[in-house]
């Protein structure tokens, strides 16, 4: 009993009042679980509370009625449906998360070229073996290109930049012709003076009387004349630095780039590959496939010959070349290398025409006693034979001592 009482002093508090107005108007659903007329009678008995609040809460409990009411049990049932709502709204809302999340997963790739990778450098079988069978053949150094190549026909004493620049006439000469024809020609430049500003002097029929008869020597006349004139505008005279400077010269390749770089300025930029190193790697399998070039050859040396070796391995098989790898009819047999070389006795002779296959005009010239093609071919062999056999000689007392 003391409690209903209780009750009924504090529902008829101002403040109580107050806050049940600040309710009604907030949510008319809360309103309709109470009952609103005994509520309005005892604010009423109160007398604390203006006229104005009194109709406010009037207007608000005639809507109310309007509206069907709810009974207690709808009110708890209402009230428990939406709390367990609000659990079950965030379980969807994190469910549907997570499958946006599964959806949206990023596929994780690893880089494998962050990984270390094992890199082995193709090198071929035996090429340590070979290389040292062709410093044993090489002891001596007695082949043209020791004798008579570009680091011997220079001027010694020259200014440096004059030296220089024989050295690069020297390799632009060299080019398609006999190191003997190349150094007799340097000779008779260097009495006429062999300097940039010189040759750009020398008329072109002159100069083709001082390099004749080196291979292509009307082209090299004006590549010559060029090239001087672009040393003499661009580097007073002397000869660039790099590779690449050196190969935009007219007449200038790779190979007298990197030569040029070696001989003149002491630098090892590349492997000068010429005819000779270009047949003996392919004949010796130090390539991974046959190259059709020497600038395919010279990339293909440089994958996998060490550095310190570039240098020596132009000098060294072009001699080879010259006494015992020879383009044709090579010395195989008295070469150290014919047991591990895989082109080792491979190379046959040249084929001679056969009486049948020459045209009756050749017969009869021949029976007639004027010289041939056939003969004349027979002619040029002959001095051939006669160097292989003086080679021969020479290999077989070499290796006997």
């Amino acid at each position: 009993m003391l409690c209903n009482v209780a009750r009924c002093a504090r529902m008829a508090s101002p403040y109580f009042s107050q806050n049940i107005t600040v309710v009604t108007r907030r949510t008319e659903k809360a309103l309709s679980c109470t009952t609103a007329a005994p509520l309005l009678s005892r604010r009423r008995d109160a007398g604390g509370i203006s006229s104005v609040a009194v109709k406010v809460e009037e207007e608000e409990t005639r809507v109310s009625e309007q509206t069907p009411s709810l009974s207690a049990t709808d009110c708890s049932q209402d009230r428990l449906h939406v709390a367990t709502a609000q659990p079950k709204l965030e379980a969807d809302s994190l469910s549907l998360s997570s499958r946006g999340r599964r959806q949206r997963q990023i596929k994780v790739e690893y880089d494998e070229g962050l990984l270390p990778a094992k890199t082995e450098h193709w090198q071929p079988p035996d090429w340590k073996k070979q290389l040292g069978h062709i410093r044993e053949m090489r002891r001596s150094r007695d082949a043209p290109v020791d004798n008579m190549g570009a680091e011997k026909c220079y001027d010694a004493d020259a200014p440096a930049n004059v030296r220089r620049f024989q050295v690069l006439v020297s390799l632009m000469l060299s080019s398609q012709t006999k190191d003997q024809v190349t150094s007799a020609a340097m000779q008779k430049l260097k009495a006429h003076g062999c300097t940039a500003e010189k040759l750009l002097s020398t008329d072109d029929e002159m100069l083709g009387k001082l390099i004749y008869p080196v291979g292509f020597w009307r082209s090299k006349v004006k590549f010559l004349k060029m090239t001087a004139a672009m040393l003499v505008k661009d580097y007073g005279g002397d000869i660039p630095d790099s590779v690449e400077a050196l190969v935009r010269l007219p007449g200038v390749g790779p190979k007298m780039a990197h030569l040029a770089m070696d001989i003149a300025w002491n630098q090892v930029s590349g492997i000068g590959v010429d005819t000779h190193v270009h047949r003996i790697s392919n004949r010796l399998g130090w390539l991974m496939k046959r190259t059709k070039n020497p600038e395919a050859t010279r990339k293909a040396l440089q994958e996998w010959l060490p550095r310190d070796l570039w240098s020596e391995i132009n000098w060294l098989l072009v001699g080879f070349g010259q006494q015992v790898c020879l383009p044709t009819n090579p010395l195989c047999s008295l070469c150290l290398n014919q047991h591990v070389c895989p082109s080792a006795h491979q190379s046959s002779p040249p084929k001679r025409l056969k009486a049948s296959s020459v045209p009756s005009s050749r017969r009869a010239k021949e029976e007639s006693g004027q010289e041939t093609d056939v003969n004349e071919a027979r002619i040029k062999e002959e001095p051939q034979t006669v160097n292989q056999t003086t080679m021969k000689r020479k290999l077989r007392s070499k290796i006997n001592h």
